[in-house]
């Protein structure tokens, strides 16, 4: 950290907003590579294929980045799909699971050759008239879920998403109707798990499931492996989740007859911890009870605080060492919710610093919007000391309906 200023990769922050601007998203290549690996190496079950969930960020750089370290792609909408085509990824590369999808999107799915992962029994049905014969798989809603929000958890009753376990005798008659051949199952319990218990407990009842199906290629257990976002939660421990994911698929292959494909499809886990989002201080604001920091970013660039109320680290890129203040960082967005955390201490900022707002790799420019006809920022990759443009900041002439 020299003159006591935050690095990514090689380069301090102050001299990326010099050359790039604020709002800025920087990520670090060497990070995410690193991520990757780490996962591959700790998953040892020798028929491992990891799909990249690229809803956490369909940047196509990040995309080459992880395809370079052996990914193929979970989609969950028709245009991922596309997008993924479009910049290199071969259909068999690509695993479709969409919800509530029209039966036009569908039969672009079908269409495109890629995996089709059904999520209910209307989708099965409507799929088994485009195209009968067809190999699918199943999404299965395992009766349990687990994630960091209430919004994240994708398994048990709560959730919209999958084939209730105790339905799949339905399914069977439908996929039976249309001569669908059942290769796969699949399921996803939630988003940032941090403990690998939790995700076995679902395998589990996963597994019970799939002895009962004859002529299985793969199994899919989804992904939801979380990054520790706040001082006090315990990072994942990946090797601990590795063996034991490994050793009891090996033994379930051991008993189902032979050796199927184990799938897995992180998202955040390779990207999150490499992202960072630069905005300049522009207003520091007193009230009786707050001092409000206010920066030249929002929640229409990073909405993860006031969706879920998740914890960012924040901190002054310009001065990470000194005198702390217990402030409120805030937006430009005219909006009471437009906060990036409503109170904590951090060293002291004034007008023209830079904050950073870390873990900021996974669902940040993925779900950020043009609200206030505020344009999206531009998206920065650096590896090492070197740095490269991967998205070009928006201007007012990308607002909708401007010509």
């Amino acid at each position: 950290m020299p003159n006591n200023q935050l690095l990514i990769g090689g380069l301090s922050a102050n001299s990326l907003t010099k050359r790039f601007g604020t709002p800025l998203f920087v990520y670090d290549e060497n990070i995410i590579r690193q991520r990757a690996r780490t996962l591959r190496q700790s998953v040892t079950y020798p028929r491992t294929r990891l799909l990249y969930s690229c809803k956490s960020n369909t940047n196509p750089v990040i995309m080459k980045i992880l395809r370079d370290e052996g990914f193929g792609i979970d989609a969950v909408s028709p245009g991922e799909i596309y997008f993924a085509l479009s910049i290199g990824f071969k259909p068999g590369e690509i695993s479709f699971t969409g919800n509530n999808c029209r039966t036009d999107e569908l039969a672009y799915v079908v269409k495109q050759g890629v995996l089709f992962n059904a999520d209910s029994l209307s989708q099965l049905e409507k799929v088994g008239k485009i195209k009968p014969g067809l190999a699918i798989s199943l999404r299965i809603n395992p009766d349990v879920g687990d994630g960091h929000h209430e919004h994240v958890i994708t398994g048990g009753p709560d959730s919209k998403f999958g084939i209730w376990v105790y339905q799949l005798n339905q399914a069977l008659k439908i996929a039976a109707k249309y001569r669908l051949k059942i290769i796969g199952l699949h399921h996803h319990i939630g988003s940032g798990i941090l403990e690998p218990e939790t995700f076995i407990t679902a395998m589990e009842i996963m597994l019970k499931v799939a002895i009962n199906f004859k002529g299985l290629e793969f199994i899919n257990l989804g992904g939801g492996l979380g990054v520790a976002y706040s001082p006090g939660q315990k990072r994942l421990d990946i090797k601990k989740f590795g063996r034991m994911v490994s050793e009891r698929f090996s033994a379930f292959c051991r008993h189902y007859g032979k050796p199927l494909q184990l799938m897995l499809e992180p998202g955040r886990y390779p990207i999150c911890e490499a992202g960072t989002l630069l905005a300049t201080v522009t207003d520091i604001k007193e009230t009786p009870e707050h001092t409000f920091v206010g920066t030249d970013s929002g929640f229409n660039h990073l909405i993860r605080h006031a969706f879920y109320n998740a914890y960012h680290e924040i901190v002054n890129a310009s001065r990470l060492k000194g005198p702390k203040q217990f402030v409120a960082v805030c937006g430009n967005i005219c909006e009471s919710g437009d906060m990036f955390t409503h109170g904590r201490e951090i060293t002291k900022f004034r007008e023209g610093d830079i904050a950073a707002i870390r873990n900021a790799g996974a669902y940040g420019y993925s779900m950020a919007m043009q609200y206030n006809m505020r344009p999206k920022p531009a998206e920065v990759m650096v590896k090492g000391n070197k740095a490269r443009l991967i998205r070009r900041r928006e201007s007012f002439k990308d607002l909708p309906g401007i010509r």
